[in-house]
Formats: structure tokens, C-alpha cells, sequence
């Protein structure tokens, strides 16, 4: 998957979260694709801004890439 269509997943998770949640779906965005990522040889805010969020959540993608060693999405 490349950059563009993580943007594009990233942006889809984030506004079809409920209230409250959307957190909780960029962390749960890192844990899912953090292989992906890191194939895509892109950065945590360059996936924010192509998911048109704000660059201040690359901190929590980057979270759940180190929780994708630790945890599995069921």
C-alpha cells in the first residue's frame, strides 16, 4: 500500500470514528498498518497531512507503531 492510500485510510478511520473515539482510531490506525508504514518509507506527518488531519496526531500514529509489537487487532 503507498502513502497516498494509507493517507486515504488514515482520514477514513479518523472521520467515521465516534465521538470521542477519534484518538483511539489513530492509535488503532499505527497498531493495524504499521508494517505498511514503514514499507511506504513515509513519516508519521506526512501520513497526518495527506489524511488532511492535524500534524500535531503524528505523534500518535507513531504510538501505535511501537504498540503494533505488543498488541493484536482482532
Amino acid at each position: 500500500m503507498d502513502k497516498y492510500k494509507l493517507g486515504q485510510v488514515l482520514s477514513e478511520m479518523y472521520e467515521n470514528a465516534k465521538h470521542g473515539e477519534s484518538v483511539a482510531m489513530i492509535h488503532l490506525f499505527g497498531i493495524k498498518y504499521a508494517d505498511e508504514i514503514r514499507k511506504a518509507e513515509t513519516t508519521a506527518t506526512e501520513l497526518a497531512n495527506l489524511a488532511k488531519i492535524s500534524p500535531a496526531y503524528a505523534t500518535e500514529i507513531s504510538k501505535g507503531m511501537k504498540l503494533s509489537k505488543y498488541v493484536k487487532v482482532i
